[in-house]
């Protein structure tokens, strides 16, 4: 009775939908949903978040304000950070964070504190999916027992799945409606109706046999992305030692046809998902008594890649007679990825922290980041880009990639450029003349 009366809101968009936690993932979702016809009520506990909502204004680059304010404005959207406004919902999308602890143990603290709360206002008739990426057992070892003490039978009275996101922040090719949705029910019916639930904002549905299936799809997908990452950046080592350039090595190789997928090094991995992702597979394996030994080994590799980062800006300060210590380095990008504004375990961050506790005298610029914060609560303004900046630098290295940045003018305006990303690979097989000493990776 309660899947097909949920089954009949979600087909007619009467079903209310609720999104908890409005970041990167979330807040993508709910105005997706809003722009299919449902009315969303998007919950966040930071204040500043439901505010700025409300206001119909956006404050992550993938989706604009005018987006917001149209929902906002037609009543299809709005923020709170009050639970009780959920139990008019009729369905839920957890989409809470799921750090790492510095043991690397997962944090699911927020996931248990969103569960907790759900099963507070959770009601006969409500679907809950989660979408925060954790390990595989997380739906039916935290939701589900929670969700029963409210008295509610999970297939019958409410009905509960996993729904891994696949939210590529900055990626202009493929978002919410074009991306295609893996979920995986507790029960039969839960997976119905979910899919079902999914169906209204993406293009494509997979359903898999269970919530655990689905909780894996999801490590699978970012494992394989941090082992090859692992790979090619050992490879750059590799390269290094035998004097052979690991950039012109992947270009041939990517010429092959078949067999093989270029990935290119750099200076770590950063992003929530990435680096984060597979250590909850090799955490749960551990209590059954098994190594995941190539995730280990690749997080091992990737983590150090900042330290060899520094190691050759060392070297290449020491090829013009100066020390680290009291060197003026200027670090072009902190954001994690191209034109992004997400810092979450960027790499630039451990760079930064590395050469100042050697003694350099860091500063940075990055269009898209106003300011970072460091060990210790430090702050750091970003600078502004002139070709001063860049000519009273010892050292200019460039961490990020971002597209706004005019590669050939920073090359005529630095002295010695460090290289992680091959940003000015085309600067240089032009054969632009250049004073610049530029050292790659």
């Amino acid at each position: 009775m309660y899947k097909q009366q949920l089954l009949e809101r979600i087909h007619s968009r009467t079903a209310v939908i609720g999104v908890i936690g409005l970041g990167y993932v979330g807040l993508p979702l709910a105005v997706a949903f809003g722009q299919a016809g449902f009315k969303v009520i998007g919950l966040d506990l930071d204040q500043r978040k439901i505010d700025q909502l409300n206001d119909g204004k956006s404050y992550i680059t993938d989706i604009s304000s005018a987006e917001v304010v149209e929902l906002v404005q037609r009543g299809k959207l709005v923020a709170t950070s009050d639970y009780e406004a959920l139990r008019q919902a009729d369905a839920v999308s957890i989409c809470v964070p799921t750090p790492l602890r510095k043991t690397k143990d997962p944090d699911m603290s927020y996931v248990a504190s969103a569960t907790e709360s759900v099963a507070a206002i959770s009601h006969a008739g409500m679907l809950i999916v989660l979408e925060s990426t954790t390990y595989p057992g997380t739906t039916e070892e935290i939701l589900v027992p929670r969700i029963c003490q409210a008295g509610l039978q999970p297939g019958e009275d409410v009905f509960i799945a996993f729904s891994p996101e696949r939210i590529d922040p900055g990626n202009k090719e493929y978002g919410v409606k074009n991306t295609p949705k893996v979920v995986g029910g507790f029960t039969e019916a839960c997976r119905e109706v979910a899919c079902a639930y999914y169906a209204t904002i993406a293009e494509q549905v997979v359903p898999v046999s269970t919530a655990r299936t689905a909780e894996m799809v999801k490590l699978l997908e970012n494992t394989f992305r941090a082992v090859n990452i692992g790979l090619v950046n050992e490879m750059a080592l590799m390269c290094d030692k035998l004097g052979v350039d690991v950039w012109e090595v992947i270009s041939a190789a990517a010429t092959k046809p078949f067999g093989f997928m270029p990935f290119y090094p750099g200076p770590g991995l950063g992003g929530h998902c990435i680096p984060i992702d597979p250590l909850y597979l090799s955490w749960k394996l551990k209590t059954l008594n098994y190594t995941a030994r190539f995730i280990e080994l690749a997080s091992e590799v990737n983590t150090s890649m900042p330290h060899y980062v520094v190691s050759k800006v060392a070297e290449a300060l020491n090829d013009d007679a100066k020390a680290v210590r009291g060197a003026r380095i200027a670090i072009l990008g902190v954001a994690y990825k191209r034109d992004v504004d997400d810092v979450r375990e960027s790499p630039a961050l451990d760079i930064i922290q590395l050469l100042s506790e050697r003694g350099a005298m860091v500063t940075y610029h990055d269009p898209h980041v106003p300011s970072v914060r460091l060990e210790h609560e430090k702050i750091m303004q970003r600078v502004e880009l002139t070709a001063e900046w860049l000519r009273s630098a010892d050292c200019v290295v460039i961490v990020t990639n971002h597209s706004a940045y005019d590669y050939q003018w920073i090359v005529e305006h630095s002295y010695l450029i460090v290289d992680t990303r091959n940003a000015t690979a085309p600067v240089l097989s032009n054969g632009h003349a250049s004073k610049a000493r530029v050292v790659r990776l």
